[in-house]
């Protein structure tokens, strides 16, 4: 095994390891890790001694930052995004491939898990957080819509938690991740390395039920009544509307957060969270993801987001347009459009 390599993979005992290895860089994803995954998996699924996939992050801050932005933002600046959008077609095609794998796959959510990390967790089968998981979709937050199946993932969360997180790119942890449907266990981080080492002679289920436990308590279950009126407005002008009238200081606290992001972001995540509640799988929601991630990399704000998040990090993003009231309904459209481009599935 290549200790360089920036995903780890062997086989111990009965389990196939993936280890994302970008330590420094918060395990971010490349293409080139998207790769080594997917060779893994089919690897794995034909191997009879290999019962279960366990994915893990080096280093002690998380799992997995999500895709490699700055890579993004050097793309589309000096090619036009073609690798970006050649990278997003394999990645979405793995997040479907672990939803529908064979055997277990666990995935350890410890520590900062966000975007395309969601990605190659929260479609797993067995999903343990911790007490340090901080569980995002941040994309509003640089000028970009969730992707990686989270809009599938959102749009299926209890009343309107799913929206709530989208449009604010708020955190959770693992009681408001497994009530929100992102994970399934908490386990103690001090407790993984035996939870790990335990899947080389153990099944998921016996694990789970030798380490997992109660997690300590979250914030949404008490906050469902002010989310879900407010995230029910008809557009997101009448979200912060109601938000902003609600006299719940938690309530204007999210608005302010929504009003800090992309505007054209926010228009078009709130339409992608309801155009997929009415899509009937996985698949069909990360065609339309490809399509609005596509979209993208023609529009201003996501370079403009992260220029100013990872590259000069001055945090102070000019969006384009500047106001929701300046978004249209034909601007929003357009990252529904047809792409050109092959489908990333077989016609199901």
């Amino acid at each position: 095994m290549n200790e360089e390599a920036p995903v780890l993979v062997w086989t111990d005992g009965h389990a196939g390891r993936l280890v994302l290895n970008r330590p420094r860089a918060l395990n971010a994803l490349t293409h080139t890790m998207v790769r080594d995954i997917a060779t893994a998996l089919d690897a794995w699924e034909a191997d009879d001694s290999v019962a279960a996939v366990v994915v893990t992050g080096a280093g002690d801050r998380g799992l997995c930052a999500g895709g490699d932005i700055r890579a993004i933002h050097d793309d589309v600046r000096a090619g036009g995004g073609r690798a970006s959008a050649d990278f997003w077609r394999d990645e979405y095609r793995l997040n479907a491939r672990i939803a529908r794998y064979p055997k277990p796959y666990v995935a350890f959510m410890d520590g900062i898990v966000m975007g395309g990390g969601v990605g190659v967790s929260a479609h797993g089968s067995v999903r343990i957080a911790t007490e340090r998981s901080r569980i995002a979709m941040p994309e509003t937050g640089i000028g970009f819509i969730p992707d990686v199946g989270g809009t599938f993932l959102l749009s299926r969360a209890p009343g309107e938690l799913g929206t709530h997180l989208a449009l604010t790119a708020a955190a959770v942890g693992a009681a408001d991740a497994v009530l929100c449907g992102l994970a399934d266990h908490y386990v103690p981080s001090a407790r993984l390395p035996e939870a790990v080492a335990a899947l080389a002679t153990s099944s998921p289920g016996e694990v789970v039920a030798r380490y997992a436990e109660e997690p300590p308590p979250g914030v949404l279950a008490d906050q469902r009544e002010w989310i879900d009126h407010c995230y029910a407005g008809g557009s997101v002008e009448e979200i912060v509307e109601r938000l902003l009238a609600t006299g719940e200081p938690a309530a204007k606290e999210a608005a302010q957060s929504v009003l800090a992001k992309s505007p054209t972001s926010l228009k078009v995540t709130l339409a992608a969270l309801r155009r997929a509640r009415g899509l009937d799988s996985l698949e069909h929601v990360l065609e339309q993801e490809y399509r609005v991630s596509c979209a993208g990399l023609s529009a201003p704000d996501l370079v403009e987001g992260i220029r100013a998040q990872v590259v000069d990090k001055d945090r102070r993003p000019r969006w384009s347009p500047a106001a929701l009231s300046e978004v249209t309904p034909e601007d929003v459209a357009r990252f529904f459009a047809p792409t050109g481009e092959p489908a990333l599935f077989d016609a199901r």
